[in-house]
């Protein structure tokens, strides 16, 4: 959808140039997917977060449940779905919606990626079904006629809200850049409409300027307005709310079914925005590094996966799991994610029995062997052959390794 965001405190001294006459690119989500095998290899373990339901799959480090992603956007919700009459064309346009939420292996993490950026800047959750309008939650989407990325942000609009864009870099294909800097925007739309997520999903759509100006022609205020009859609002705007209704219903509907439940009731990524270690140049070191998909990392993160990274340097942030990442069929993962690199105690070790030129090292929770193999001194091959494990073997909490103790130690 074609729209300017005005950055602020810019936006009272300039007008918007949004134009609401476009549809939006990928609006229909499309028809699902096969189920993902994302956690085949994952054994129940005890959950890390106390949020998660009781009935909700238990996963490890760096993962939830897919219901616990779900429950979340419920509980952020500002209106009770289904509570106005949801248009049965959008309803059927967005049908698939609900299944794909919960078999598409990359979209139920990103939805919550989304949720919870939404829920820490205390903003409603309507506004996670914003990317299922504009991209169908598609990272890489673009439009011929010049949006692209999650939000389909036009260049203008990037560019205002410090998304990044040069040479070799579209920092609206970025998860991070683009959710960073559209919740940044409908936290000040939220402000603005005195807390009326409909108002504020109107003026995402059209533009500031033309909702305060229907405002003021209907003889009403941000907070006695009643969307559905503000003058002079273009009918693709209004329709915009009516998305969103149609979507939040068509969810809630889903939520009655059993079998929908337990399709979302799944270990699944944990997703946050992990700064690049330095001198890493690709996905596919950092993948080696972190024990993480090369593949799923590229889909999620399409700015960087063609050199991009190598260009936007030390400031690069990906989009990754938030620790352990289970291993993938087809991957050349170790075992875990990125926040195990950052933990600063050293692990629990041993004397082993079979000798002084090893110690036994007891596996703690959101390490790796990368991050193992680092403290000690030595390389990961040489840790995995010395344990008779494989480049793809899945490090467990307890698990009890033997290290040559060639390095410096356990740092």
């Amino acid at each position: 959808m074609k729209r300017v965001w005005t950055a602020l405190p810019a936006l009272l001294l300039a007008g918007m140039a949004a134009r609401a006459g476009e549809p939006a690119v990928l609006a229909a989500v499309g028809p699902a997917l096969p189920p993902p095998t994302l956690a085949a290899a994952t054994p129940a373990a005890p959950a890390t977060t106390g949020s998660a339901p009781a009935d909700s799959a238990v996963a490890v480090a760096g993962e939830r449940s897919g219901l616990e992603i779900y429950r979340r956007f419920r509980e952020g919700l500002a209106s009770t779905p289904c509570a106005s009459e949801a248009s049965q064309r959008y309803r059927a346009h967005f049908a698939h919606a609900p299944q794909r939420l919960a078999r598409d292996g990359d979209l139920l993490p990103l939805f919550g990626y989304v949720v919870d950026a939404l829920r820490d800047a205390d903003l409603p959750t309507e506004y996670a079904l914003i990317p299922f309008v504009e991209s169908g939650y598609r990272p890489a989407a673009r439009s011929p006629s010049g949006p692209a990325g999650l939000w389909q942000m036009i260049a203008v609009t990037a560019r205002n809200h410090d998304v990044p864009i040069r040479d070799g870099y579209d920092g609206r294909l970025s998860p991070v850049d683009s959710t960073r800097a559209a919740v940044r925007y409908l936290k000040t739309l939220h402000g603005m409409f005195a807390g009326d997520w409909r108002l504020a999903v109107m003026a995402y759509n059209a533009g500031e300027y033309r909702v305060l100006g229907a405002l003021r022609r209907s003889g009403m205020t941000a907070a006695n307005a009643q969307p559905e009859r503000l003058a002079g609002m273009p009918e693709i705007t209004r329709a915009y709310v009516r998305k969103l209704d149609a979507l939040s219903c068509l969810l809630a509907q889903a939520e009655e079914r059993a079998e929908w439940r337990a399709a979302l009731d799944r270990p699944v990524p944990r997703l946050e925005a992990v700064p690049v270690p330095a001198g890493v140049t690709s996905i596919a070191e950092f993948a080696a590094r972190t024990g993480q998909d090369p593949e799923r990392l590229r889909r999620l993160n399409p700015a960087l996966a063609h050199g991009g990274l190598r260009r936007v340097g030390e400031k690069a942030r990906l989009l990754a799991w938030a620790g352990p990442a289970p291993a993938a069929a087809g991957s050349d993962a170790v075992a875990t994610g990125p926040a195990a690199a950052a933990a600063s105690s050293p692990p629990a070790a041993t004397e082993a029995a079979g000798g002084t030129d090893a110690v036994e090292h007891v596996v703690s929770r959101g390490e790796n062997a990368w991050t193992i193999a680092r403290r000690y001194g030595v390389r990961v091959a040489d840790l995995l052959e010395r344990n008779g494990l494989s480049a793809r073997a899945v490090l467990r909490p307890g698990q009890r390794l033997l290290i040559r103790a060639l390095g410096p130690g356990p740092r």
